[in-house]
């Protein structure tokens, strides 16, 4: 018989969840726009496991098996303004500790394609972002950060990041999408600061 202790080690690891959270805006009019760049790299994480999402309770849902680990994919269809919300309900249904949970979204502060991973941080100004750190109490939550540039006319953000990709992006788009799924199930199984440190600066 095993001992007790490496029986329960068994057990935690099995039940082991991470909740991957993209930021984006429900409807086909925002699809495929710079905001919604969350979204579409759940919805490519999704696609090269063979999951597919379904309906639930403030957003969709997919998950897949990864070493062990049951990562669990959340696209809230809250708005980018309530984001929190969904987030906050499906790590306490879920019981999903904080430090299990990673944030995906796009950030205006980086160049189109600059992928970064931080351990913590503020909201830059990102609704979505300061949604969850209110819900959360905390701004000590992990995030995948997609850079989309900054190349808009004063007073044209909105407009800017709501907007579809332009024909160059959108040709890098594929690479830099399976680059945030090596980020993300590097996240999972090594945490996120060795995957600071091994990609933040590839």
């Amino acid at each position: 018989m095993f001992p007790a202790f490496y029986c329960h080690a068994l057990v935690y690891l099995a039940e082991m969840k991470y909740l991957i959270c993209g930021l984006g805006n429900p409807g086909a009019e925002y699809d495929h726009t710079r905001h919604n760049i969350g979204f579409s790299v759940l919805d490519e994480l999704a696609g090269s496991n063979q999951c597919s999402f379904e309906s639930v309770r403030y957003g969709w849902m997919a998950n897949f098996k990864l070493k062990g680990r049951n990562i669990i994919l959340l696209k809230p269809n809250t708005f980018m303004n309530l984001s929190g919300k969904a987030i906050q309900y499906w790590m306490q249904a879920e019981k999903i500790p904080l430090e299990n949970v990673l944030v995906v979204t796009d950030d205006l502060a980086l160049p189109f394609g600059t992928l970064r991973m931080r351990a913590k941080g503020s909201d830059g100004g990102h609704n979505g972002l300061k949604s969850i750190q209110d819900y959360m109490g905390t701004t000590n939550f992990a995030r995948l950060r997609f850079g989309i540039g900054s190349e808009f006319a004063k007073g044209h953000q909105v407009n800017y990041v709501l907007n579809k990709w332009n024909a160059e992006e959108d040709k890098a788009l594929p690479e830099r999408l399976n680059q945030c799924c090596e980020f993300i199930k590097s996240y999972a199984t090594i945490g996120a600061t060795l995957t600071m440190s091994q990609f933040n600066n590839k």
